[in-house]
Formats: structure tokens, sequence, C-alpha cells
């Protein structure tokens, strides 16, 4: 007896399992839509390969991990400017984000194909640093493709900057021009005015020397 009342229990189902009361229950915080903003949104994306990062510990003087993921040349669409940008990928933490520079180079790691070096001054870390970084990546082909892109950025900013440099002198040029013709312009006016008080001058001289020689003739 006891026995069958104990399996009832068990196969008696559980009450509101199944049961659909129909209420709606509203939810206690309303969520908005955030815009989520990368600062990327400005740039385009030259070249985009997965790897692996390290900076050289001068300290410990070994080579340490940055972090996996990807990395990015992003050319500003105003300024021209090319960054090198480097994200962990499950946590999008930066890891590397500093600009190509025309002083910049790029070359293959000592004995390993799939891995390259350069020195930058790096802003990863909310501050400039001076870095040794090391890049590894699957295969040869995307090294090479990464040292190729990164000197001709380099070589691409060296272009810019000096052409920015031949705009900057050009400027400097027209306004020293402009300053000397204004310069000009102003001697010629300060002589005109010269010029019209000198016969002003001498008829007053003439008017004193007749004062002068009246009193004379009179006597």
């Amino acid at each position: 007896m006891a026995d069958a009342e104990h399996r009832e229990e068990e196969e008696a189902p559980a009450v509101g399992d199944d049961e659909d009361t129909g209420a709606q229950v509203a939810p206690i915080v309303k969520l908005e839509e955030v815009a989520v903003t990368t600062g990327e949104e400005d740039e385009d994306a030259i070249l985009d390969l997965k790897s692996k990062l390290y900076r050289f510990d001068k300290d410990g003087n070994q080579w340490k991990e940055r972090g996996a993921g990807t990395v990015k040349f992003l050319k500003h669409k105003s300024t021209g400017k090319v960054r090198l940008l480097m994200r962990q990928s499950k946590t999008l933490k930066i890891c590397a984000n500093h600009l190509i520079l025309p002083t910049m180079s790029v070359q293959e790691h000592a004995g390993n194909e799939k891995s390259c070096v350069w020195h930058a001054r790096d802003f990863a870390d909310g501050e400039l640093k001076d870095e040794l970084f090391c890049i590894r990546f699957p295969s040869i082909e995307n090294c090479k493709s990464f040292m190729e892109t990164f000197q001709e950025v380099a070589e691409s900013q060296k272009a810019e900057d000096e052409q920015e440099s031949s705009t900057a002198a050009g400027l400097i040029e027209n306004l020293s021009v402009e300053e000397k013709a204004d310069a000009e312009k102003k001697e010629d006016k300060s002589e005109d005015k010269t010029g019209e008080q000198e016969p002003a001058s001498g008829k007053d001289s003439k008017d004193k020397d007749k004062k002068v020689d009246e009193p004379a003739s009179s006597a």
C-alpha cells in the first residue's frame, strides 16, 4: 500500500510545470541600445592578418607575449596617416597601437621566416613607449605580405611628408613676398606724405621772412 502511494507521488506531475497561466511579466529594467565605437570608423583597413605579438622586455632581457589576435594597417580617410593596430582575439584588448613613420623599418627575425621585428613609439598602454616588437604569422606568405605593406606605407608617408614640407615652404615664400610688398607700399605712402608736407613748411618760412622784413622797410 505504501509502495503504491509512493509510486503515485512520483508519477504525479509537478504543479505548474506544464501550465501556462497567460500572465505577461514586464521587464524590471528597460535596456536601451548603445552605439559602440571602436575608434576605427574614420579609417580603412589596408591589411588584416591573424598573428601573435611579442615585445622585448629590457629588464628581463627576454621576449614576452603581448597577445594573439588580428593585426591591421589602418589609413585615416582625411589625413592619410597610417597606424598599426592589433587587438587580442577574445578580449579585444589593444596589444599595439602606433603610427607608421617614414623613418621606421621592419626586418625578418633571425632564423625564423614567419616572424619579423621593428621599433616603434607605441601607445597601447595609454602613454608613448619605445618598444621593440616581434610578430609571428602562421605562414611565410603572411609574414612577407606584412613586411611589404609595412615598407610601402613607410615610403608613402615619407613622400607625403616631403609634399607637405614643400607646400609649407611655398606658403612661407608667398607670405614673405606679400609682407615685402606691404612694406614697400607703406614706405611709398610715408614718402608721399613727407613730400606733401615740404611745400607747406616752405610757405611758412616765407611768411616769417616777410613779417621780419616789414618793420625794417617801414622804418
